[in-house]
């Protein structure tokens, strides 16, 4: 028989890996992961930021290491995930924050270059199949683990603009469905989250941003907090039978 459901969010002893861990969703995820027991693995390509946060989740007495990663480059990740495993052990939990959206180069599609396309697929999509592909293998083995990829409202409500963002967000959660169905007889969860109009430095540049909130029924913005709540739960054992689902968290701007 499979142990009851834990009543309150345990992560100690586990190992999760974040990626985009420097700023905003990332992370306040792998934060809140630490909070709750968490030992943690973070991965971006902005050095001091990455540091700063490490430095936070040491003074709250987790074990943390960082990895300066290109995650567009595939070889960087392969190089980072063979190492990271090496130096700090299995992985139990990968959050898949990486990515953004075409920003100042954002556009309708019938002007936008293809390499913004190439760029948005690369880091949104790509990445989280790489990491996702390395995970794999060892929860797969082991029998447990949680993949939580963050993915957008984008995918559901098709923001003029953002046409190729949408499409990579689409891909996350496709891919989603597809793994947990795969890895659910070995009870590894595979999960997303959506988010909506989450207020960060990022958000901020977006030439659409103040349309986006006039549409939030609830008329304000969330916080990568609101983000890193349900990152912990898809990450912890309270979430045990959900598994190929996909939450949007947006303030009531959609519903699916």
């Amino acid at each position: 028989m499979i142990a009851a459901p834990a009543t309150h969010t345990d992560l100690a002893g586990r190992l999760a890996v974040v990626t985009g861990a420097a700023n905003g969703i990332g992370r306040a995820s792998a934060i809140h992961l630490a909070r709750n027991g968490a030992d943690l693995v973070l991965i971006d390509l902005q050095q001091d930021a990455l540091a700063q946060v490490a430095n936070e989740i040491a003074a709250l007495g987790r074990r943390c290491s960082t990895r300066v990663v290109d995650c567009m480059d595939r070889s960087q990740i392969t190089d980072a995930w063979d190492e990271l495993v090496r130096d700090c052990g299995d992985v139990d939990i990968l959050v898949n924050n990486v990515g953004q959206s075409a920003r100042e180069r954002a556009s309708e599609f019938w002007c936008s270059e293809p390499e913004t396309w190439d760029f948005i697929l690369q880091l949104n999509l790509m990445s989280m199949m790489t990491f996702s592909r390395l995970a794999v293998p060892g929860m797969r083995e082991r029998g447990r683990g949680k993949i939580v990829s963050i993915a957008s409202e984008a995918a559901y409500m098709g923001s003029i603009g953002v046409a190729d963002y949408a499409a990579a967000k689409a891909g996350i959660i496709g891919l989603t469905r597809s793994l947990a169905r795969e890895l659910a007889p070995f009870h590894v969860n595979v999960n997303a989250v959506c988010p909506g109009p989450i207020r960060t430095a990022a958000a901020d540049r977006l030439p659409i941003w103040e349309q986006y909130l006039k549409e939030t029924p609830m008329a304000f913005a969330g916080d990568p907090q609101d983000i890193a709540n349900v990152v912990v739960f898809f990450a912890s054992d309270q979430s045990r039978y959900i598994t190929g689902q996909s939450l949007i968290v947006n303030g009531g701007r959609w519903w699916s």
